[in-house]
């Protein structure tokens, strides 16, 4: 893997090779990764693997026409052979005029913010060390009583670095580590077997949470699911887990990029002026968060990024565009432009999340005389395009303001529209994933048992 500056040599000599070659226009990304992993089940190693890979992709313009390509050989021969690739491709394709790099005008430079993103420390874990964690995870797990199995307990460590040159002169690159830890259990015996699990991943070693508290967590839920009832049927009040909740925020973000606002497949068009949640609600973007991790001072157009509140008290602020797409709509892009190393650039958001209410999840529930607290999300049954929601769940019935016995087999369905107006958080939100979101509720939603 190279470090960041080799990384931005090896993209400059290849943007070099281009404009040799006729390009009016490029730019090439370049993405290294390394890592390694450890599994382990009932108290032995099972398996542990480390891979490292590194690619180049670029994207070059001829006039209006384009051309992606991607290499996994990083030698000057295998750049050349990719740039006539390129090339020749782009001769044949269909115009578009749309398509391009930023503007110029726009480009951010450096240098820029790290945001504390490398841990030496995860950096150097060794397999070993891995290895203590991974059944420290599992053996606290198996501790518990009424766990009668597991899956295993993992660890894993990785590094990356990612770099982007441009013909129009933004050169950044970026590295940083992750470091995780995971747990699956069984409990129970024969067809009443339930199983589940937890995970931590954090950029530092010293923000990862005990191998301990891992394994704990990982025993205590699966112990919750013993005994499950089918689920009830009707229209009633919904409380998502944090573990869940998130989701929802996923479903808005989807439906608000430029490219689907341009080919108009979103549920939100023609509402976008009308509240979308109540006014209590703000959506936040970060991307500037300490160790965060999706933290980046550029996006992958080179335009720099900036923290923002995607939804403001239940009004949404603007769709998240990239050039393209800006170019489609007329609006200018918003630093929120991401890629791989084979396509275009689209839209993603960084560290995202709900903000806090100021309820605990037992107050949201404390009025609920017959609801459903859901867990688990299965399935992928929503259309971004009408709104429509319809998932199976599973998690514990909600009587009397209380959680009851756990329910499995249930589906539960309502329009995006009326879910987000209906939302209330909780006040319990941690910042654990990329997307985070308090214990929400939405009331009037139809769950259906089986």
């Amino acid at each position: 893997m190279l470090t960041p500056d080799a990384a931005l040599e090896r993209l400059d000599f290849l943007l070099s090779l281009a404009a040799k070659a006729g390009a009016d226009a490029a730019d090439a990304v370049y993405f290294g990764e390394s890592s390694l992993g450890i599994g382990v089940r009932l108290g032995q190693l099972e398996d542990i693997g480390r891979s490292e890979g590194e690619e180049i992709g670029l994207r070059l313009f001829l006039g209006a026409r384009s051309a992606q390509v991607s290499v996994s050989d990083l030698s000057k021969a295998a750049l050349a052979e990719a740039v006539e690739r390129a090339v020749a491709m782009a001769r044949e394709a269909t115009e578009d005029k749309f398509a391009g790099l930023a503007p110029a005008e726009l480009l951010t430079s450096g240098p820029f913010a790290d945001f504390d993103l490398f841990d030496p420390a995860a950096e150097l874990l060794s397999p070993e060390q891995l290895k203590l964690m991974a059944l420290e995870a599992e053996d606290t797990a198996r501790a518990v009583k009424g766990i009668s199995n597991s899956e295993g307990g993992s660890a894993s460590a990785g590094t990356s670095v990612s770099a982007l040159a441009t013909s129009a002169g933004f050169r950044g690159a970026a590295r940083g580590t992750s470091v995780s830890t995971s747990a699956v259990v069984i409990a129970g015996e024969g067809a009443d077997k339930q199983r589940d699990y937890d995970w931590h991943q954090a950029r530092h070693l010293s923000d990862l949470e005990s191998p301990a508290l891992v394994g704990r967590r990982a025993a205590e839920r699966t112990l919750a699911r013993l005994n499950p009832a089918k689920a009830p049927t009707g229209q009633m009040p919904v409380i998502f887990d944090k573990r869940v909740s998130a989701s929802l925020i996923g479903h808005l973000l989807g439906a608000i990029t430029g490219s689907s606002i341009a080919r108009k497949t979103s549920f939100v068009l023609g509402h976008e002026k009308e509240p979308l949640f109540g006014p209590g609600i703000t959506i936040r973007d970060d991307p500037h968060r300490h160790r965060g991790l999706r933290s980046r001072a550029f996006d992958a157009e080179g335009l720099a990024t900036a923290p923002r509140a995607i939804v403001d008290k239940g009004m949404l602020t603007g769709w998240l565009v990239d050039s393209a797409s800006g170019r489609q709509l007329g609006l200018p892009p918003t630093g929120h432009g991401s890629r791989g190393s084979s396509g275009p650039p689209g839209v993603s958001t960084s560290n995202l999340w709900l903000e806090p209410g100021s309820s605990s999840p037992e107050q949201l529930m404390s009025d609920i005389k017959d609801g459903l607290y859901i867990n688990e999300l299965i399935g992928m049954g929503v259309n971004l395009l009408t709104g429509d929601y319809s998932r199976g769940a599973g998690g514990f019935r909600i009587r009397n303001g209380q959680l009851a016995e756990p329910v499995t087999e249930a589906t539960i369905a309502g329009h995006l529209r009326d879910m987000f107006k209906a939302l209330i958080p909780a006040n319990d939100l941690e910042f654990r994933h990329a997307t985070d979101a308090p214990t929400i509720r939405v009331d009037g939603l139809t769950v259906a048992g089986q």
